[in-house]
């Protein structure tokens, strides 16, 4: 593989940049009349639309009866998770729950001079949907750190979706990390459906997965324009593209820790654009050789 290296006297420079900034534009267009018709389809025939589009891009033969995840199988996933595994994953939901709480908030009021009474009332939203990516990779963080956080705001009901694999390593077609986050974190429902036809159900409602008041959680560009769509419908967290990232670095800076940074976000999607800025050639050159050579040992390198 070949990592570019674009300087600003390069007579190709503002070419090249230009492409760089656009490169979603025409993709996006048609990704979105793509996104229009799924969430159409979803809304009016709610989970036969579900099960016909999961066999379509997850390759994967589902029922409304078998969409749905028990609570017990999330239990067991976590049990037999390994124990170094285990552990990683219950510090990790421990340290998010702190962080958390220091974030909450509380409903206060008070009476003015004028005998008026003045305030603030927050109030936990009744239904929460979060979509977890699957499919390429594991992603048992995005569990924990989207569940975890509506549970200490107090949300009385969290749904996860994430898309099955055919290849997962349960029996349902997903890693068990992903199940035992859930678990851990205190996930009230999980239903195996991904893509813009899991946002669809999650905004509108079908018979089988109950329609959120918010829907929070990242995924790619579908996902992303769904969630788009959708908002006002209900509520979103925000609008997240593929993974980005920029570096930007002098010649005091490690080429193989910069490397380590782009391809941290790199592997996430085919989509995704890291960058590195900096006014060293040199340090240029090396952050070149870094990520060449690291991308030999990347098991996601065709991806990154």
């Amino acid at each position: 593989m070949i990592v570019p290296l674009l300087k600003t006297t390069d007579p190709t420079y503002q070419r090249r940049l230009q492409r760089l900034l656009t490169r979603g534009e025409t993709a996006g267009a048609e990704v979105e009349t793509r996104v229009r018709d799924i969430l159409q389809q979803v809304q009016k025939t709610g989970d036969r639309a579900l099960c016909a589009y999961t066999k379509q891009f997850d390759r994967v033969q589902l029922t409304p009866a078998t969409l749905h995840i028990t609570k017990a199988e999330m239990a067991d996933a976590l049990k037999t998770l390994p124990r170094a595994d285990r552990a990683a994953l219950q510090t990790a939901a421990k340290r998010i729950a702190t962080f958390h709480k220091k974030q909450q908030q509380h409903s206060w009021s008070y009476r003015d001079p004028l005998g008026v009474t003045l305030g603030q009332r927050i109030t936990p939203l009744e239904r929460a949907g979060v979509y977890v990516p699957g499919g390429k990779a594991a992603y048992p963080s995005s569990v924990l750190m989207n569940v975890i956080p509506a549970k200490v705001a107090g949300v009385k009901e969290i749904i996860v979706v994430s898309p099955p694999s055919p290849q997962g390593y349960h029996p349902k077609g997903y890693h068990p990390a992903i199940l035992a986050a859930a678990a851990l974190a205190g996930a009230d429902a999980f239903f195996r459906v991904g893509g813009a036809q899991a946002v669809a159900a999650l905004a509108y409602g079908t018979k089988t997965i109950p329609r959120v008041d918010k829907i929070v959680g990242p995924g790619n560009i579908y996902v992303a324009t769904a969630k788009r769509l959708v908002f006002g419908q209900v509520d979103i967290d925000m609008v997240a593209g593929p993974s980005e990232i920029l570096v930007i670095a002098d010649d005091s800076a490690s080429p193989d820790y910069v490397a380590a940074d782009m391809l941290s976000q790199a592997e996430h999607d085919e989509l995704a654009a890291p960058l590195c800025l900096t006014t060293s050639e040199q340090l240029a050159t090396a952050v070149v050789h870094a990520l060449t050579e690291q991308l030999k040992t990347l098991s996601r390198r065709a991806i990154a």
